[in-house]
């Protein structure tokens, strides 16, 4: 008779004595990655696999619908890009309606969390009305904006005029002086509330006592604003302003539903849907997108670069 197996138990038992001989860290370092490992399959197959596919692209001639394969073309697509005026002016355009939005949008926000997060009657309807812009949808809300611009029964128009601050009628979205100050406006009415929500929440704790005991020390309220609340609120501000960079950066629906493909007026993520959808032409369109990947890294190293530096210092 030949001798029963024993070896399968004893391998079966091996992790299980493995796992009683880790320390503390070593158990905690693999629990940590089996709970991050759902994360990680989904940040693969829903980020990291369709931008390795849209850098292959942007190396080729791909189009929508073309029955032959596509051709690798090398860099060919970077040089026209590079070379191309409009997408030099889509690149001007949303740098410009980044600065201008996430700055006024800062200001303005950190004021209405300063209101909000002090004490007084109605304070909480305020701060649920605050974010009603932030809750319309954004093509709803650059829709009914449109309207309000309209250079002939536009609300604004009518009410510039009854003040008495304008003689005749401005066409806001088509004049290339006012296009930007107009569409900067809407996202600034739209997503102030937001960065007032992020401040808020930094501003909620910050200890009263710090407070209390900068008064008993004769501080007033401009010195506690600069030496308390400022270098308290300072990770609250520094995701305030990584979001809504980012955001503004990849802005899209507000322009295109007041613009259309106006070459004048496009961001770099209208430019890149010109391409892929009305011209079908997935590898220019490709490399459009990895070049606005690129310029957002360099926006977010240097907010990094920036945060380090002033942790350090």
């Amino acid at each position: 008779m030949s001798r029963p197996a024993i070896a399968e138990p004893r391998r079966a038992a091996l992790p299980l004595r493995r796992w009683r001989t880790m320390t503390l860290a070593e158990r905690q370092a693999w629990l940590a990655w089996l709970f991050l490992l759902p994360a990680l399959l989904v940040v693969i197959a829903v980020a990291m696999i369709p931008l390795a596919q849209t850098l292959y692209f942007s190396f080729t001639d791909k189009r929508l619908g073309a029955l032959e394969p596509e051709q690798w073309v090398g860099l060919e697509n970077y040089r026209f890009l590079l070379s191309d005026s409009l997408w030099w002016t889509a690149v001007k355009i949303t740098v410009q309606f980044t600065v201008i939005t996430v700055v006024f949008e800062f200001v303005l926000g950190l004021l209405i969390a300063l209101v909000v997060n002090s004490r007084f009657p109605g304070r909480g309807p305020m701060r649920a009305a605050m974010l009603v812009p932030w809750a319309i949808p954004t093509v709803l809300s650059a829709q009914m904006w449109k309207w309000m611009y309209n250079d002939i029964f536009g609300v604004i128009n009518d009410l510039l005029k009854r003040a008495g601050l304008i003689e005749q009628n401005i066409a806001w979205l088509a004049r290339p002086d006012t296009s930007l100050i107009a569409v900067a406006s809407i996202d600034i009415w739209k997503t102030t509330p937001f960065v007032a929500l992020l401040l808020l929440a930094g501003l909620q704790v910050i200890p009263d006592e710090l407070y209390e005991a900068a008064t008993v020390d004769g501080a007033n309220r401009i010195r506690q604003f600069f030496t308390i609340t400022l270098p308290l609120l300072r990770p609250a501000i520094v995701v305030a302003l990584i979001f809504r960079t980012l955001d503004a950066l990849r802005v899209f629906d507000v322009f295109y539903v007041l613009f259309g493909a106006r070459p004048d007026m496009q961001t770099m993520a209208v430019y890149a849907q010109n391409y892929i959808v009305a011209f079908s032409d997935v590898g220019y369109g490709s490399a459009i997108s990895v070049a606005i990947f690129l310029v957002i890294a360099i926006f977010v190293v240097a907010y990094v670069t920036t945060l380090k530096v002033e942790v350090q210092t």
